[in-house]
């Protein structure tokens, strides 16, 4: 069997056509519908930056856009098997490994309290991840959802830090990247958070309370 490599799975993943989403029958055409759209609105930011703003066209720039879309993508193929709604048997176990292997008992119980109400929590994760993808693909609102992913992260870290079958350094390292997303504003290196910061949104009330919450956000 030829091994595969990570081009050829995510061209499957454009058309549904990984594991993850052949599972889910003809709700794969949804996953599928919603990460294009998401990565023409990301190409679409990307050329407007391109365009509006030369001091875009920077090296540094482009990477971090990279890193965010890449980083997307986890985050995205993790919200396929939270599907369907509103309890799937992966996130089941997965959340209920949460409270296995916490490292702490309080968190333990905590945990359990979700397990017992996960047909609420499930549809709640999803759409958080959902609005993960979103922020970093678009680059909107990226300080506030790399402060709140890092936060995320470091639930799973203290719940399956004991499990065996897990490196807690994987989560480490995802809290450090979405730390950095925040702290470094990265949705203004070609994101919608730089056309809202430097002004090139036409139309746009600058001077507005939405426009004050969005900048702290982003």
């Amino acid at each position: 069997m030829t091994p595969d490599n990570p081009l050829h799975t995510f061209l499957l993943f454009l058309i549904g056509g990984i594991p993850d989403q052949l599972s889910l029958g003809a709700l794969r055409w949804f996953t599928v519908a919603l990460y294009w759209a998401l990565l023409i609105g990301s190409l679409s930011v990307f050329f407007a930056n391109w365009r509006l703003d030369s001091s875009q066209r920077t090296a540094t720039h482009i990477s971090i856009y990279c890193m965010r879309v890449v980083s997307a993508g986890m985050w995205y193929l993790g919200t396929l098997w939270k599907l369907p709604l509103p309890v799937s048997t992966g996130f089941h176990y997965w959340l209920g490994s949460t409270a296995k292997y916490s490292s702490f008992h309080l968190h333990a119980a905590f945990m359990q309290i979700f397990v017992d109400h996960i047909a609420l929590v499930q549809p709640a994760v999803y759409l958080l991840e959902v609005f993960f993808t979103a922020s970093l693909m678009l680059g909107f609102m990226v300080r506030l959802s790399g402060i709140v992913a890092a936060l995320f992260t470091l639930n799973l870290l203290i719940g399956l830090y004991n499990d065996p079958t897990e490196w807690p350094w994987t989560y480490v390292g995802i809290i450090c990247a979405h730390g950095m997303f925040a702290a470094s504003q990265a949705g203004r290196s070609f994101g919608i958070d730089n056309l809202l910061a430097k002004r090139l949104i036409p139309g746009f009330r600058y001077d507005g309370a939405v426009a004050r919450a969005l900048a702290l956000a982003s």
